[in-house]
């Protein structure tokens, strides 16, 4: 939670004194001239690079480079550059394990005599090449020659402005990036800013650096009419201004080193594949986790959260985990229970009753440390010296509590006494998980601040987030006021606004100037390694600050969101982009967190929400009460989107594990699907779950029907599968979508796990499966694949071979008069143990107009028991190209008995005449 945030941006246009002065590459400096390379001992190579003319706009230039370039893998290429003689600063290896360069400070050869022209440096699926005065380097993909990077300009590398240049195509589709709130949907818009800084701005900021900062783009590229696509990650954590021009890409750097990944692809799908092997794997969810969630900030006391828990029983909503925002505390303060409104004796009985159930209980956690001589929290990290310091001493600061002090998780003992921390705060309340908020860092404050005397800070009275300690600037060193003024909060706000001074000091030294964009990164690891060790399962986090690799511990929600049609438009974009970003657990709070919502945006919210890899409904203390009940339309809403969500949580549940394996986000815009399809490259308005469940909701107020996009095939409708969109080439649909109504579509070629839903996710798997297989419409032969992951959810690895999962692969076919079906099991034993069957399939696209099933058999044996066959006709849009060409039919087999755990074949004769 932050209200600070809303009016951030009149308060900066209030403080804004100066502003970047505009300075092309070509006025910066002549670039730098290749003197020397030769091979590095780690099959990479290694150049020196020499500046060719000495300037000091933005500083002083560094003289001499070291340029590193290795093929890590056969699709992952670096280019390293760094000052030759001096360490500079890097996103520490330990917390985004790595390789390491060589080390610098070896003396340099004398350079060649002879005149290098252009060099090239080959892997299996990129091509590094060179020139050397001045010096500039491309990176090309070896099977077809596209140029993917091609520096431009003059490279710029001084202490604290680094600039470098890219030309792109115009017809290059760029999407990453982050975090931003982008109104124009997920494809980026030249001339936009896009600024890379953590900052705590409130959500509704468009175009604005917000909580995370991602400087890694995917570029998507149609040649020839195949689609290629690759991505570059620059691995700093230092701010960052990187302007798109449409034709070219402007990296304009406040320190660090060029740290350049690129990633071959050529599929979307393989460029975040490769992404994540690099930066980790996007964590292991527990199945509780893929179910709903609610919280507000203002549950005032332990008997309102029960009455909420109660009501959504009630109105027959789904609900997993009830959350506390830091209403429970003791005064703000972390690890803390209020006595009078959540005294612990009735907190724990209330836990007792719902965990019973199956529900969860999750808290807020925020990194600011109350000083409070009384505090026991405060008392044992000042004992050992925890906290990021400013001259020697705690830099002071102001969030929630009042008077804080920031831990310094760069600090090892720091990551052990939060870890310990978190086990007392446990021992006291038996926590499922925790969410850490405010780490960007946020400060209510600026500058440097003393607790003033003769008066209480805060006072209890008036909005918590306006700063009461006695402050003043400090822009006396080059850290806290650097040269080159990136373009903070969307108006050039001082780096240090609002957060910790960029001259404090962390441990070993290290200034908050370089770290500051990894804090919350760096909280995240210390807290996913404490839930690990106190409660021996699966952790569960949610970070609202977030950087490259954040994903491999942690979920995130988009932050402070507006009740508006727009923010509901924008949540689609960020969540996308964020699967991207190899982190895919990610959602909106729905209905927005603060204003109220209109009950029609609610309605149309929960509709999208529930289709949210993370799904949440959350409000703000100032806002009324927004629980999905609240309104008897949004409630019956409810029900159905939930309901659908939760027959298919054993799909979401399966899509977690393939983005555990392989970064495949859950959430995925439909070019991940349709890559040579270029009328989806901006598309945002629509999504698919895996590669092949597509939502396509209600975006605008009023509207009662939605149109949407098909890509070429058969799509059929989830709530009733005899309707169908068959597209040949692609098209546009209008739908009907009443107020409580969303359409979600099943692509053909797909085989779809379900379960038969229910309130609470641990009844909803207890229940039968059933398998839904669609084949293209009227096709007389046809293929359908499908998977299915199962597992003890809260096992801290989500693999196989530990005898408590089980993996399975399904295939359909349909062809010679007959439909076959098979499945190959991995594991079984866990699935036979829990007695789960498939008690009904359901075969859409299946050409003829009888329906008539005969010969049903199952493995390889007439059925004796007696099961029930129907068949239906399907109700399709179909393209004027096709019309009259085919009927299609559902058939759908129930009463079946198939065991999960073993293998089976079922087949059928059809009349498919």
């Amino acid at each position: 939670m932050s209200m600070a945030s809303s009016s951030l941006s009149l308060l900066l246009a209030l403080i804004i004194l100066c502003f970047s002065p505009v300075h092309s590459s070509n006025t910066i400096g002549k670039g730098y001239r290749l003197i020397s390379i030769e091979e590095s001992p780690d099959g990479g190579f290694i150049g020196y690079l020499q500046v060719k003319q000495k300037n000091k706009i933005y500083g002083p230039d560094i003289t001499t480079l070291r340029l590193y370039v290795k093929h890590e893998t056969d699709h992952r290429l670096r280019v390293h550059i760094t000052d030759v003689k001096e360490q500079r600063w890097e996103v520490p290896y330990n917390l985004l394990p790595r390789e390491q360069p060589p080390p610098i400070g070896k003396v340099i050869g004398k350079s060649r005599k002879s005149p290098i022209t252009v060099q090239e440096f080959s892997g299996s699926e990129l091509i590094f090449s060179y020139t050397t005065d001045p010096f500039n380097f491309a990176v090309k993909r070896r099977s077809n020659g596209e140029t993917l990077f091609n520096t431009t300009g003059e490279l710029v590398f001084k202490d604290q402005y680094l600039e470098i240049s890219t030309s792109l195509p115009k017809e290059a589709s760029i999407y990453g990036l982050g975090e931003n709130s982008q109104a124009n949907g997920i494809k980026l818009v030249p001339n936009e800013p896009y600024t890379l800084y953590t900052e705590d701005v409130s959500a509704i900021n468009l175009n604005t650096d917000l909580y995370g900062s991602h400087p890694v783009y995917m570029d998507l590229r149609n040649v020839g009419g195949k689609a290629y696509a690759h991505a570059v990650l620059l691995l700093n954590s230092n701010g960052m201004d990187v302007f798109y021009r449409g034709t070219s890409l402007t990296y304009k750097v406040i320190g660090g080193v060029f740290d350049f990944y690129f990633f071959a692809g050529p599929s979307p799908l393989n460029v975040v594949d490769q992404y994540t092997e690099l930066i980790g794997r996007p964590a292991a969810m527990p199945y509780w986790s893929l179910g709903f969630h609610q919280c507000r900030w203002g549950y005032h006391n332990l008997s309102v959260v029960e009455d909420v828990v109660d009501n959504y029983k009630k109105a027959k909503i789904p609900l997993d985990v009830i959350w506390n925002d830091d209403d429970h505390m003791d005064g703000h303060k972390d690890f803390t229970l209020n006595p009078v409104a959540y005294p612990r004796a009735k907190l724990l009985a209330f836990l007792d009753r719902i965990h019973k159930m199956g529900m969860k209980y999750i808290v807020i956690n925020d990194p600011g440390i109350g000083v409070n001589a009384s505090y026991g929290v405060y008392q044992r990290a000042m004992a050992q010296d925890l906290f990021i310091k400013y001259e020697g001493k705690p830099f002071l600061a102001q969030v929630w509590p009042g008077p804080v002090y920031f831990p310094d998780f760069l600090n090892p003992k720091t990551v052990a006494w939060w870890g310990d921390e978190i086990r007392r705060f446990h021992d006291l309340v038996p926590i499922d998980g925790l969410w850490i908020d405010m780490n960007e860092v946020s400060n209510f404050c600026s500058g440097l601040c003393t607790i003033p005397q003769g008066k209480q800070c805060p006072s209890g009275e008036g909005p918590g987030w306006i700063c009461c300690l006695d402050c003043k600037n400090i822009t006396k060193t080059r850290w806290d006021d650097p040269p080159y003024k990136i373009n903070a909060t969307g108006v050039v706000a001082p780096v240090g606004f609002k957060t910790i001074a960029t001259s404090a000091t962390h441990y070993n030294g290290v200034r908050e100037y370089d770290a500051h964009s990894i804090y919350g990164f760096s909280e995240t690891i210390a807290t996913h390694k404490a839930l690990l060790a106190v409660k021996g399962k699966r952790p569960f986090i949610l970070s609202r600050s977030t950087f490259v690799g954040s994903g491999q511990y942690a979920a995130h929600w988009t932050g402070d969101n507006q009740g508006t049609w727009q923010s509901l438009q924008v949540s689609i974009s960020t969540m996308l982009n964020f699967g991207i970003f190899g982190v895919p657990m990610v959602g909106s709070d729905i209905c927005g967190f603060y204003p109220q919502p209109t009950e029609e945006l609610c309605n149309r919210w929960i509709e999208v929400g529930a289709f949210y890899p993370f799904s949440r409904d959350h409000a703000n203390y100032y806002s009324p009460r927004q629980e999905l009940y609240q309104w008897d339309t949004v409630a019956e809403s409810a029900r159905n989107a939930l309901g659908m969500r939760y027959k298919i949580l054993p799909f979401l549940y399966t899509l977690n594990y393939e983005a555990h394996m392989t970064g495949a986000p859950i959430a995925r815009p439909l070019f991940f699907s349709f890559p040579d399809y270029t009328e989806c490259y901006g598309l945002s308005r629509q999504f698919l779950l895996g590669s092949s469940l597509m939502i396509s909701p209600v975006l605008e107020k009023g509207k009662t029907e939605v149109r949407a996009l098909f890509p070429p095939g058969s799509w059929y409708h989830m709530f009733d599968m005899t309707q169908a969109v068959v597209s040949k080439n692609g098209k546009r649909v209008t739908l009907p979508a009443p107020l409580n109504f969303v359409n979600v579509h099943l692509y053909q070629n797909t085989i779809l796990p379900m379960q038969r839903g229910g309130l609470i996710s641990k009844e909803a798997r207890t229940t039968p499966f059933s398998l839904v297989i669609a084949f293209p419409a009227g096709a007389s032969e046809g293929y359908a694949t499908g998977k299915l992951y199962l597992d003890e959810d809260e096992l801290p690895e989500m693999k196989l071979g530990n005898g408590q999962s089980t993996y399975v692969d399904f295939y359909a076919s349909v062809g010679n008069g007959s439909v076959k079906m098979w499945s190959q099991v991995q594991e079984g034993k866990y699935a036979l143990s829990k007695g789960w069957v498939i008690e009904k399939v359901s075969v859409l696209g299946l050409k003829g107009s009888s329906g008539q099933a005969s010969d049903i058999q199952i493995n390889g044996s007439p059925m004796t028991k007696r099961i029930e066959v129907s068949s239906k006709e399907h109700n399709y849009v179909i393209g004027l190209e096709d019309e009259g060409e085919n009927k299609s039919v559902m058939v759908e087999v129930q009463g079946l008995e198939m065991l999960v755990g073993e293998n089976f074949k079922m087949s059928w004769k059809m009349d498919m005449n």
